[in-house]
């Protein structure tokens, strides 16, 4: 299948972003899973003096998931579509988060500006056209030790998480998104995943871009072997 890229696929989450929430609600967990790959980034609470970046913010679970985590952060929260960021803006946020609209591809021409001390992206990077360069640039903006989750889709390679992706999409969410009119969405959302690195290639592209303390963690559920948090710095020395 032809995989939805770049203007196209913020124009299809500019269109599901009506919905967007009412769908993820509906996944055990969601929510919880987030908050979880937060924590893992070892940040201390309440995060005072902290800056956190939140790279493809969507509707703002993730930011939601960072606030309940780090209260004190200061939360530099982007996205690509300007409908689903427009609803994560128009939520009751407490403390200082800001949002931008910009592709992850071309943050410094938006304004966006390190040192970071983590970066948190929840289901981004099996989404880019180059994923490489985009782990670069968040490379450059972390300070020295600064940390990046990537809560990502990411297969761990068993023929079973493949079978159960499958099972979930075609069978629960596709029919639904297909009622609500955003059937080319969540076909992309399938063969996103099914397409993406698995678990370990995804890891070692994160050592190839100059990361190191590089771990995959698995989350719970019925998404254990689907869904990882990948977790890992910026040295503090030069490479």
């Amino acid at each position: 299948m032809t995989l939805l890229r770049d203007d196209d696929l913020a124009a299809a989450f500019d269109h599901a972003s009506r919905t967007y929430d009412a769908l993820v609600a509906a996944n055990p967990g969601y929510h919880a899973h987030l908050r979880r790959s937060v924590r893992r980034l070892g940040l201390a609470a309440p995060g005072e003096g902290l800056r956190v970046l939140d790279l493809g913010c969507g509707t703002g679970a993730s930011t939601a998931a960072i606030r309940s985590v780090l209260p004190a952060a200061h939360i530099t929260a982007v996205d690509a579509s300007a409908g689903m960021l427009a609803r994560a803006a128009a939520k009751p946020w407490a403390g200082e988060v800001h949002f931008i609209h910009a592709p992850a591809e071309h943050l410094t021409d938006a304004g966006v500006r390190g040192p970071f001390d983590a970066v948190f992206a929840a289901y981004l990077f099996r989404n880019l056209t180059d994923p490489d360069a985009v782990l670069h640039t968040v490379r450059s903006m972390l300070r020295p030790g600064g940390r990046l989750a990537a809560h990502e889709y990411s297969l761990s390679g068993r023929r079973t998480d493949r079978a159960v992706w499958t099972l979930v999409c075609r069978g629960i969410v596709q029919p639904a998104a297909t009622l609500l009119g955003d059937g080319p969405l969540y076909r992309h959302l399938w063969g996103s995943v099914v397409h993406f690195d698995p678990t370990d290639r995804f890891a070692t592209r994160m050592r190839d871009a100059g990361f190191d303390r590089v771990r995959a963690l698995p989350l719970p559920g019925w998404q254990t072997g689907i869904t990882h948090t990948f977790v890992a710095a910026r040295p503090e020395g030069p490479r």
